[in-house]
C-alpha cells in the first residue's frame, strides 16, 4: 500500500475511526482530571473557587482560539500529523501537572493542554469527511462521540479511585504517561486526505466563503449553548456533589462516571440511528435538529432543578439530561461534515468549535465567581446554565437552515 492511500473499506476504516475515538477518549480523560481532583488540588495549593475557575478559563482560552489555526494546519499538512502533534503536547502537559507547586505553573500547563487538545475535532472531522462514506457518517461520529463522552466516565471513576488512595499528583503523572502510548499505533496508519492542492474545488473554498454561511453561525450558537451546560457539569458537578451534597470522593466518582457512561452509550446509539433514519428517507434536518432541541429542553429543566430539589430527584434529572445530550452529540459534527465536505470541514469545525468553546473561557470562570459571591452557593451558576439553553434552541432550530451539502463553486 502506498503512503497516504485510503484505508480499506472494512477493517481499515474501523481501525481508523477506532483510533480516533481512542484519542478523544484520552483527550477527555486528561482534561477532566482537574475536576475529579478539584477538592484535593484546591486544598493542596490553596485555591479559591475563582482561582479554580481561572484554571478552567485558561485551558478553554487556549483551546478555543487554537481551533481555527488547527483546522487551517490540518488542511495544509493533513489531519494525521496535526493530531499526533496535539496528542504529544496534551500527554506531556498532563504528566507534568503532577509536579506543579503553585497556581502559576498549573495555569501554564492547563493552557498547554488546551493548545494540544484543540486539534482533536478539526482533525477527526477532516479525516471522517475524507474517508467515511456519507451513509456511515452517523455511526462514525457516534463512535467518536462514545470515545469523548465515555472519557469523563472512565476518568472520573478511575481517577477518583486513584486519587482517593494515591493522591492527585501520582494520578496525573500516570495518566500522562499512558496517554503517550496512543502515538505508537497512530504512527502506522495510512490516510487519504483532501488538501487544497489535490482538487480545484478544494482550492476554491476560502475562509471568507465559510464565514459567510448562515449555517455556520447557527451551528456555532447552538454549540456555544450546549457546551456551556456540558463544561459547567464537567467542571463543577464533582465538586458540587462533594462540597454541597456531602458525597465522598468514591460516591461522587460512582454517580458522575455512571452519568457520563449513559451519555456515551446514547451517543453511540444515536450515530447508528441517524444513519438508519436518513437511509430510510428522513431529512437530515429533522433527523439532526430534533435531538439537539430536545437536549436543550432537558438541559433547561435539569440545571434549574439541580440546586433546589432533593438529591435523588437531582440525580434522576441528571441522567435524563445526559441521555438527551448524548443522543444529540453526533449531530454537532455531522452537520459541518455534511455541509462543508472534505475540502472545508476542518476550517468550518475550527470556527464552530472556537465559538462553541467560548463558554469554557467565560462560563467556567464566571461560575467560580458566582459561587464565591454566593458564599459557596451554586444556585446562581446553575440558573445561568439553564437559561443559556434558550440560545441553543435559537441557534439549531431558527438560524440553522436546511442541512445539505454546500455547493462551494457557487457559494
Amino acid at each position: 500500500m502506498q503512503a497516504e492511500a485510503a484505508p480499506p473499506r472494512g477493517t481499515g476504516a474501523v481501525v481508523l475511526v477506532g483510533l480516533m475515538a481512542l484519542s478523544l477518549f484520552i483527550n477527555y480523560v486528561d482534561r477532566g482530571n482537574l475536576a475529579t481532583g478539584a477538592t484535593q488540588i484546591r486544598a493542596d495549593l490553596g485555591l479559591s473557587a475563582t482561582a479554580y475557575g481561572a484554571l478552567g478559563a485558561g485551558f478553554y482560552f487556549a483551546y478555543a482560539f487554537c481551533q481555527l489555526p488547527a483546522g487551517t494546519l490540518s488542511d495544509r499538512i493533513g489531519g494525521k500529523r496535526v493530531l499526533a502533534l496535539g496528542a504529544l503536547l496534551w500527554s506531556v502537559s498532563t504528566l507534568l501537572t503532577g509536579f506543579v507547586q503553585g497556581f502559576l505553573g498549573l495555569f501554564v500547563l492547563r493552557m498547554m493542554l488546551g493548545i494540544g487538545e484543540s486539534v482533536a475535532f478539526t482533525t477527526t472531522s477532516k479525516i471522517i469527511a475524507s474517508n467515511v462514506p456519507k451513509a456511515q457518517m452517523g455511526l462514525a461520529n457516534g463512535v467518536i462521540g462514545f470515545g469523548y463522552l465515555v472519557g469523563p466516565a472512565a476518568g472520573t471513576l478511575i481517577g477518583g479511585l486513584l486519587m482517593a488512595h494515591w493522591g492527585w499528583r501520582t494520578t496525573f503523572m500516570l495518566f500522562g504517561a499512558v496517554s503517550l502510548l496512543w502515538l505508537l499505533p497512530w504512527s502506522r496508519v495510512h490516510i487519504r486526505e483532501v488538501k487544497p492542492a489535490d482538487n480545484r474545488a478544494g482550492a476554491s473554498v476560502t475562509l471568507r466563503q465559510i464565514l459567510s454561511r448562515r449555517a455556520l453561525w447557527g451551528a456555532a450558537l447552538g454549540h456555544f449553548a450546549g457546551n456551556w451546560n456540558w463544561y459547567f457539569i464537567l467542571g463543577y458537578l464533582p465538586m458540587y456533589l462533594e462540597m454541597q451534597r456531602g458525597f465522598s470522593k468514591e460516591q461522587m466518582a460512582e454517580v458522575v462516571s455512571s452519568a457520563y457512561l449513559v451519555n456515551a452509550l446514547a451517543a453511540l446509539f444515536a450515530g447508528w440511528a441517524f444513519d438508519k433514519a436518513i437511509q430510510r428517507g428522513w431529512s437530515p434536518s429533522l433527523t439532526l435538529k430534533a435531538p439537539l432541541a430536545l437536549a436543550h429542553l432537558a438541559g433547561l429543566g435539569c440545571m434549574l432543578a439541580m440546586p433546589f430539589m432533593p438529591i435523588r430527584a437531582c440525580i434522576a434529572l441528571l441522567f435524563v439530561y445526559e441521555i438527551c445530550l448524548g443522543f444529540s452529540s453526533p449531530a454537532y459534527f455531522m452537520i459541518p461534515q455534511i455541509m462543508a465536505g472534505p475540502s472545508a470541514a476542518a476550517r468550518w469545525v475550527g470556527v464552530q468549535n472556537m465559538m462553541g468553546n467560548m463558554p469554557g473561557v467565560i462560563g467556567v470562570f464566571f461560575a467560580g465567581v458566582l459561587i464565591d459571591a454566593g458564599n459557596g452557593s451554586y444556585g446562581t451558576a446553575f440558573l445561568l446554565a439553564g437559561l443559556v439553553n434558550v440560545l441553543g434552541l435559537v441557534g439549531w432550530v431558527a438560524i440553522l437552515p436546511r442541512i445539505a451539502p454546500v455547493d462551494w463553486e457557487t457559494a
